[in-house]
Parts: C-alpha cells; sequence; structure tokens
C-alpha cells in the first residue's frame, strides 16, 4: 500500500511541478516522513534526502520541456545559478548532522511564516500601492540571495520555488511565468544537495536494513514519486491548463498551507 500511495502521491508532485514549480520538494517530504516513520526521528532527515533526487529528476524534466522563450528571463542569471548551488550544498551538509527535530519544526515554521507573509505583504495576492509598484519590465532576482536561498531550502528539503516563486511575482512575472523559471533554479539547488545526501552512509540504513536507503536517500521511495510524476510533467507541459492569475496565486498559497498542517499533524 505505501508503493501505490507514492505512486498517487507522484501524479500530486508532477502537478505541483509544472503549475507551481514545487518539483516535489515540499509535496515529497511530508509523504516520506510518513512512509518511512519507522525510522523515528531520523525520518524527516531521509525526507528532505529523498526529496531532493525527487526534484532533480522533475526539475529538470520540466526545464527540458519549458519554451526557451520563458527560460530567456534566466539569460545572464550565471552567478545566482552558481550562489544557488553553492549554498544548496552547505544546507545538505548541515541536514546531515542537525537534530531531526530541528529540520521538522524549521520546515514548518519557514512554511508557517510564508504563508502569512504572503497573505499579508502586498505584491503576491494584491498588488502593491502605485507609487511602490515595480516597472513594466520584471526585474531578475539578484545574485546575491543565491546562497541563503540555497542554504535554507536545501536544509528543509522545501525546494526553491517556496523562496523563489513569491519573490519572482515580487518582481513583475505572472504566475504562469515564475513557477516556469522556478523549475530550473529548483535544479540548481536540487543537484548538489541531491549529492551531498547520497554521499557517505546514511546512519538509519543500518538500524533498518529493509529500507533501500543510499546514503539518506530512500530509493524505493523516490522511484515511486518519479514514476508517477514523470507522465503527468510531459501531459503538462504540452497541454498547461488556463488558471486566471489571482486564482494561481491563491492556489499557491493554500498548498503552502495544507502542507504545514500535514507536517504537524
Amino acid at each position: 500500500m505505501d508503493v501505490v500511495a507514492l505512486l498517487g502521491i507522484g501524479l500530486l508532485t508532477g502537478v505541483t511541478t509544472v503549475l507551481f514549480g514545487f518539483g516535489g520538494g515540499f509535496v515529497a517530504v511530508p509523504v516520506v516522513v510518513w512512509t518511512d516513520s519507522a525510522l523515528g526521528a531520523d525520518a524527516i532527515r531521509v525526507a528532505t534526502a529523498t526529496s531532493a533526487l525527487v526534484m532533480v529528476v522533475n526539475a529538470a524534466f520540466a526545464t527540458a520541456v519549458t519554451p526557451r522563450r520563458v527560460l530567456a528571463a534566466l539569460r545572464g542569471g550565471g552567478p545566482l545559478l552558481v550562489l544557488l548551488g553553492v549554498g544548496a550544498a552547505a544546507g545538505a551538509l548541515a541536514a546531515r548532522h542537525a537534530p531531526a527535530g530541528l529540520i521538522r519544526w524549521a520546515f514548518v515554521a519557514y512554511v508557517a511564516l510564508t504563508v502569512v507573509d504572503l497573505l499579508l505583504r502586498p505584491g503576491f495576492l494584491r498588488p502593491r500601492a502605485p507609487a511602490e509598484a515595480a516597472p513594466g519590465t520584471p526585474r531578475p532576482l539578484p545574485a546575491a540571495v543565491g546562497a541563503p536561498v540555497g542554504a535554507v531550502a536545501a536544509f528543509l528539503g522545501v525546494g526553491g520555488s517556496v523562496m523563489t516563486v513569491p519573490a519572482m511575482r515580487r518582481a513583475g512575472h505572472t504566475m504562469h511565468v515564475a513557477t516556469a523559471l522556478a523549475n530550473p533554479l529548483t535544479l540548481a539547488i536540487a543537484l548538489p544537495a541531491a549529492a551531498v545526501f547520497l554521499g557517505g552512509s546514511g546512519d538509519p540504513a543500518g538500524a533498518h536494513p529493509h529500507l533501500a536507503l543510499v546514503g539518506l536517500v530512500d530509493l524505493r521511495a523516490a522511484g515511486a514519486l518519479l514514476l508517477g510524476a514523470l507522465p503527468v510533467i510531459a501531459v503538462l507541459r504540452r497541454r498547461p491548463p488556463h488558471i486566471p492569475d489571482r486564482l494561481y496565486a491563491w492556489t499557491y498559497v493554500a498548498l503552502l498551507a495544507a502542507v504545514a498542517v500535514a507536517m504537524v499533524l
């Protein structure tokens, strides 16, 4: 039943990858925590690591099938991508050794604070005041945010989209463009993070040899999630649904809130 549930969540992961740029991170973490609950406190570390691998594949595939005209908005963003990767490697190393409870509650706190910020601060759900509004051309994300965004995203396993989509939205992008651009940014974070999590020995493996762990990554869970997600990504990228921008933004916030509640329960 766990595999069937993971396949079903994989379908949802594919939808969130295409529509919201999540890549599987913030959806995969609570699911893998539930699936690998036998690991006790270590389940959150394994979930964070597994979500990084899922994000690598999902974000790479989604990026590959994104129109070049959309990706052109990241032209000149090499320094940002490099710093995202550097920060992600540091965040993943910290997650390998951090107390499991710290990661879990930091995940909940960050997502909850993000929801509050999106609800209260203008620029995401509602326009800024005219004096604060962005010029007609969307602004690029500054390279300086790369290292902290990468570190926090990899440490918590949330993926870069939870940080980059709101930032790009406030920089003047529509939700459709912001969520599409989140995938290459997520890839820059997830690739070094997954390499760190796959390397070395995973302490939980010795205590639970029935789990297919490589490093801290649960390959069985990752495989089932990807098996469900990749076909959905292929279909939705070819035939993307038309969602009004305001409804799109509210749905993004609602998903974040649902995941925060799931992690608490």
